[in-house]
């Protein structure tokens, strides 16, 4: 039960940060191109790969805060759905290479930020 309760009150979290995040990105530029959510998507990624490098190589987080970090936070605070939706919006709109470009940019800054997470939780 107190798995669940850390999953949600992460989940929670994550998806306010979010959205918070978002609003803000998108209030410093007019442009089209979904700023906000590869942001967050990528930020959420490198909070990932931290979480876990400092979990399982240095101990730090009990099996609930990283539950809380990993499936709550980063899993509200990252978003698939929203990126699909903008990215079916941009294709729709006309927007083919920026379509294609958040498409691309989205899984190699990800996979990226992962990696980095992980490497820096590593050598931390």
């Amino acid at each position: 039960m107190r798995s669940l309760l850390m999953v949600f009150i992460g989940g929670g979290l994550g998806s306010v940060v979010r959205f918070s995040l978002g609003k803000w990105i998108g209030s410093l530029h007019t442009h089209h191109f979904p700023y906000g959510t590869l942001v967050a998507n990528v930020l959420a990624c490198f909070i990932l790969g931290l979480v876990i490098g400092l979990a399982d190589h240095r101990q730090l987080f009990s099996p609930n805060a990283r539950l809380f970090w990993t499936v709550g936070f980063c899993g509200g605070f990252s978003t698939f759905s929203t990126f699909s939706h903008e990215t079916f919006y941009l294709m729709q709109g006309g927007f083919t290479f920026s379509s294609i470009i958040y498409v691309i940019f989205s899984l190699i800054f990800c996979v990226a930020a992962v990696y980095l997470g992980l490497f820096t939780g590593e050598q931390l």
